[in-house]
């Protein structure tokens, strides 16, 4: 006869039937079925002099691009194009609700999945691509987007971006009541890099020394293949209680709530007051990545159930029922995309081959004597191939 612990919840209270839609902490601004709600909390404001129904109707627009970028760089990826890709097919409301409420001067520390991020900041898609092609390690300068490099050790850029606001904080950029000074970062992780160190002593920085920095957790609640039941016995979103700063559960499909809550905690961070934790309840519906296969470890059901939460139908339903949008700024949009996509599919192909020599630049500002030696050794090398062949 086995016995239930009463040490700490049960895991049927935290992941149970209840708790499979985010549960009543669920932060939501708008349904799966496209209605407006409520929110004692947060409200989705776009500030005075800005359309509201032009706002949504540029998230809608953003997500639609972001998904296509998503879609070709599978397909090339597919044809031999890429080497790998990282999928984000259903966290378009999540990246594009958090980058649209960046302002110019805050800076994103990202994971490698958040291209619908980088498109918010202006990173040409065909740079993101360099990176999977294997070309580059991020063709885009960070300091001209604000905008770091795809962090591919999972869960380090947690303590970039806690250093980089314990930076922009000693500078006087924090709190001086000037938007235009004022500034934020944010940082970008999932669920499952949420249980790696890095992470937690970036959490115990950020409180004790009450960085501003937001930690933006997209949940898709699978962590590669392993269930998000299995990393934590709590609600991820509660676990920055224990660190010392509050943390929120936003329905990660709805790109009105999580835009007013990143919108909220940006500016908590901007004014002085220190780190947030933003959990943004969503679900990868694709695999983790090009080389993973989701349906060995996952319920066909569960996918289905969350197609009916996707986020881009969502706001297209909200926007034509309320005659927000017509049928040629839909098609306009759809154009744009397939636009899109003729131009990933073409620049993907002419991107050049780097150069050998490349592996010894942007190592170190002065390159060392040492490092001369090497490269100039590696060059003679090259050469004497093309001395033969000619």
């Amino acid at each position: 006869m086995s016995h239930q612990s009463d040490f700490g919840p049960d895991l049927v209270e935290v992941f149970g039937p209840s708790q499979q839609d985010g549960g009543p902490e669920l932060i939501q601004l708008l349904t799966p079925e496209g209605e407006r709600v409520e929110h004692p909390d947060f409200s989705f404001d776009t500030g005075d002099g800005v359309d509201e129904a032009e706002t949504i109707r540029g998230f809608y627009r953003d997500m639609v691009l972001t998904r296509r970028i998503d879609t070709e760089a599978t397909a090339l990826q597919r044809h031999g194009e890429l080497g790998i890709w990282a999928q984000l097919l259903g966290q378009e409301a999540a990246q594009i609700g958090a980058g649209r409420a960046l302002r110019p001067q805050d800076y994103v520390f990202p994971t490698y999945r958040e291209h619908g991020v980088a498109y918010c900041r202006g990173v040409d898609p065909l740079d993101l691509l360099g990176l999977f092609r294997g070309i580059d390690h991020g063709a885009w300068n960070p300091n001209d987007n604000n905008f770091g490099l795809y962090t591919i050790v999972i869960g380090a850029q947690a303590l970039h971006a806690t250093g980089y606001a314990m930076g922009i904080q000693r500078d006087g950029a924090v709190g001086t009541g000037d938007p235009d000074r004022d500034a934020a970062v944010i940082a970008h992780f999932g669920d499952g890099a949420s249980s790696q160190g890095d992470v937690n002593e970036a959490f115990i920085f950020a409180a004790s020394y009450n960085a501003p920095v937001v930690f933006f957790c997209q949940n898709n609640q699978w962590a590669i293949s392993e269930p998000i039941e299995r990393q934590t016995r709590i609600p991820l979103y509660q676990r920055a209680l224990g660190f010392g700063f509050p943390g929120v559960r936003v329905d990660g499909n709805d790109v009105l709530a999580t835009y007013a809550v990143t919108k909220a905690a940006l500016q908590r961070a901007r004014d002085g007051q220190g780190p947030t934790f933003v959990e943004a309840y969503t679900y990868r519906m694709g695999a983790h990545t090009t080389t993973d296969d989701p349906t060995r470890y996952r319920l066909s059901d569960d996918v289905e159930h969350w197609k009916l939460k996707d986020p881009i139908a969502r706001v297209k339903v909200y926007l034509t029922r309320n005659g927000l949008a017509d049928d040629d700024f839909l098609a306009g949009v759809q154009d744009e995309a397939d636009a899109l996509g003729h131009r990933l599919r073409e620049g993907c192909k002419a991107l050049p081959d780097p150069s050998p020599l490349g592996i010894f630049e942007h190592v170190y500002a002065d390159i060392t004597d040492e490092l001369v030696q090497q490269r100039d050794g590696y060059a003679a090398y090259l050469e004497s191939f093309e001395g033969s062949a000619s």
